[in-house]
């Protein structure tokens, strides 16, 4: 592997070194994420990259051991070099949005490598990766059965390796990133020795087998780890502290905007959201609570809105599906949906039928409580997209699954919906996967930007409910603002938490008594945000993003402007950073 990076990163230099053609840029751009792929072989299965310089990806691990991460600084050390010596004015303004995602994605990754330092402190570093390793092939068809699960067992033969390697280099870790290892560790054993042990064809069982006792001996022998060794080791904070998250921020977000900035606009957002809300609220609270009054003999305005909007919402709470019914509902929701969306003609939708509603993996719901969004592979568009709903735990007590599907609600889970699925990220994701040429496409595909991708679920949303979506009810409308609400509590935790030292207690009262979020879904927030930087706050950096690309599309349109020409245009980009999305529309 050395060798063969080696001998790449001259031929790289070369490139960057010519006349700086659209081909040659071209070029370059697409050997940067192919050999970052590579480096990263369970993220390139995902992505549809199986072979690389020779070399299967999809029998691979991930290398963590410091020898590879060096040659991955050097590597990206040398290729902002490259970047910096570009002659920029000879790149198209396509070229130029590709120039930037480049840029950033270099900085992250010196700044995880340099600084953040993940594989020394984050167990869930590991237990994440290799979760992917195994679900992936099992769930991508991208090779007949037997092959894949070839694959796995080539993954499960390394999985002890892989996992002393892990033990070597995990110097401390946060309790709660430790926790969440554990729990997801948990997921990884059963998807090991339950699902996929199940799935295995008849013929490479006893293959399988062989493989799997040890990986599993190793796994278990990782949580023991985890349990009993890494919470002496040290301690290690989770936040990032102010210079290391402003730089993060900086270039996960790629708005223009920093911390302070976002956090000052969130702030300052939040009480007229709040009053809006009352506006909502006081028709719909003198019909479910006409005795209550409108609370006129609160002399406190703030506790007077969380009374009426909190009643309010209280009671559309209270309509929600059943832990039994809870997957089957959101797949009801994903028709309905669409069929608005085609029927008002908000945009174009995919013609494919590869989206699946399916239980987010047990190995991710740490990070993925509710839920997610999984896109068909950038390499292969043909293959799965996948809509992950966290299901409700059989074990939970009743309290605990009640607040969960009293937060999302008959109303919410129709807006989660939305977002994640139709015509959310799916739908942003299939125009995604028709960009080109191909190397764009894996460009956009595997680091678009964050605010554009969160930004136009979170903007799309508004228009499905600006189009008149469930008939233009006020419920939707009061839950719709909450999530707003939401939105920019996301925000402010993030920033907060990460650079100015924000409390647990500060942090649950922002959500519970502020943005009126049911416990169990603060207490999840709470963990997202320790668990995750810089993430946060690109639904409320992107949602305001997109409203700006669309003003300045119609402004430019006038009476040629189109809701729907608007929306095809700008997706078929792929994520750019938003600053830059609306002089590729012009």
């Amino acid at each position: 592997m050395y060798k063969t990076l080696a001998a790449l990163i001259p031929l790289l230099v070369a490139a960057g070194c010519r006349k700086d053609s659209a081909g040659d840029f071209a070029r370059m751009s697409d050997e940067f994420v192919r050999t970052s792929l590579s480096f990263t072989p369970a993220l390139a299965t995902s992505a549809g990259l199986h072979e690389y310089q020779k070399q299967n990806l999809d029998e691979m691990l991930d290398d963590l051991t410091p020898p590879s991460l060096d040659r991955q600084r050097r590597f990206y050390v040398d290729f902002q070099k490259q970047l910096d010596g570009l002659r920029t004015d000879q790149l198209t303004l396509e070229d130029q949005a590709d120039l930037a995602i480049l840029r950033d994605q270099v900085q992250l990754s010196l700044l995880e490598l340099n600084e953040i330092q993940s594989p020394q402190h984050n167990p869930t570093v590991y237990v994440e990766t290799l979760g992917n390793a195994l679900f992936s092939p099992y769930v991508l068809e991208y090779a007949p059965p037997k092959t894949r699960a070839q694959h796995i067992i080539a993954r499960l033969q390394k999985t002890p390796l892989f996992l002393d390697q892990a033990r070597t280099n995990l110097a401390a870790s946060p309790e709660i990133w430790t926790q969440v290892a554990v729990e997801e560790g948990d997921g990884n054993i059963a998807l090991v020795d339950k699902t996929i042990r199940a799935w295995i064809p008849p013929e490479l069982r006893d293959a399988y087998a062989k493989a799997a006792t040890p990986a599993l001996d190793s796994m278990q022998k990782f949580q023991s780890y985890l349990k009993n060794t890494l919470p002496g080791l040290g301690k290690w904070d989770w936040r990032l502290g102010q210079a290391r998250y402003t730089k993060k921020f900086r270039y996960s977000l790629s708005s223009g905007v920093e911390p302070d900035a976002a956090l000052g606009m969130a702030e300052a957002e939040l009480p007229r959201v709040r009053a809006r809300m009352l506006e909502l609220a006081l028709p719909l609270h003198r019909q479910m609570a006409p005795k209550h009054g409108d609370h006129t003999d609160t002399h406190d305005e703030d506790e007077r809105k969380n009374q009426i909007i909190g009643e309010v919402l209280n009671h559309i709470a209270e309509r929600h599906s059943t832990p039994q019914s809870y997957m089957d509902d959101a797949r009801k929701d994903l028709e309905e949906a669409r069929a608005f969306a085609a029927d008002r003609h908000i945009l174009t939708l995919p013609q494919s039928s590869n989206l699946q509603v399916i239980p987010t993996p047990e190995f991710m719901r740490g990070i993925y409580s509710v839920g997610g969004f999984n896109p068909a592979p950038a390499l292969e568009p043909q293959l799965g997209a996948f809509y992950w709903v966290t299901p409700i735990p059989p074990e939970w007590p009743k309290e605990r699954a009640e607040s969960k599907l009293r937060e999302y609600n008959f109303y919410k889970l129709k807006l989660l919906t939305i977002h994640e699925a139709m015509p959310g990220h799916y739908v942003q994701f299939e125009f995604a996967n028709t960009v080109q040429p191909a190397g764009r496409r894996l460009l956009r595909g595997i680091f678009g930007n964050g605010p554009y991708q969160e930004g136009w679920a979170q903007y799309i949303t508004q228009v499905m409910l600006d189009e008149g979506f469930l008939n233009r009810s006020p419920e939707l409308a009061l839950t719709f603002a909450k999530e707003e609400l939401r939105v920019l509590a996301n925000t402010i935790l993030d920033v907060r938490l990460q650079m100015l030292g924000m409390t647990d207690q500060d942090a649950m009262d922002l959500m519970q008594k502020q943005t009126f979020q049911e416990k169990e879904e603060a207490s999840g927030k709470l963990q997202r945000a320790k668990l995750s930087s810089a993430q946060l706050p690109m639904y409320f950096l992107g949602w305001k993003g997109w409203l700006q690309v669309r003003d300045e599309y119609r402004k430019n349109h006038g009476a040629g402007f189109s809701l729907a020409g608007f929306h095809d245009a700008a997706l078929r980009e792929g994520a750019v950073p938003l600053p830059l999305l609306g002089g590729l529309l012009k």
